[in-house]
């Protein structure tokens, strides 16, 4: 028996808005969608473009009005990225870092829902 890792899942409030940061920020893109058949909801999947397997799913709850309580935030996702300067740069520019550790050569942003987002460079 083996297991592989499929995708994650992070519930938004705003899916356009959450789609747009995702794609700007890490360049990620839409795979694929589920809608659901009375409409109160949606999922979307997202993809680095093949580079990995995995992927990230979006679920987009539409009666859902107020923001998650994320807890105290425990968790993220980690993304290398082979730019690591050039990436930096592109969500300071944004805004969107909300953590910076120099000595361990990492940082993190934060999406539109307040998810953690690690940045790390390919070594």
């Amino acid at each position: 028996m083996q297991f592989r890792f499929a995708h994650n899942n992070l519930n938004v409030l705003d899916l356009d808005r959450s789609l747009a940061f995702y794609k700007d920020a890490l360049g990620l893109t839409e795979a694929r969608r589920k809608e659901a058949a009375d409409g109160s909801f949606i999922i979307v999947f997202l993809s680095d473009g093949g580079l990995t397997p995995h992927q990230l799913e979006l679920t987009w709850l539409k009666d859902r009005k107020e923001p998650y309580n994320l807890g105290e935030n425990e968790f993220h996702l980690a993304f290398r990225v082979d730019d690591y300067e050039a990436a930096h740069q592109k969500h300071a520019e944004m805004g969107c870092i909300c953590f910076e550790n120099p000595t361990m050569g990492i940082y993190f942003i934060s999406d539109p829902d307040g998810y953690w987002l690690e940045i790390i460079p390919t070594k």
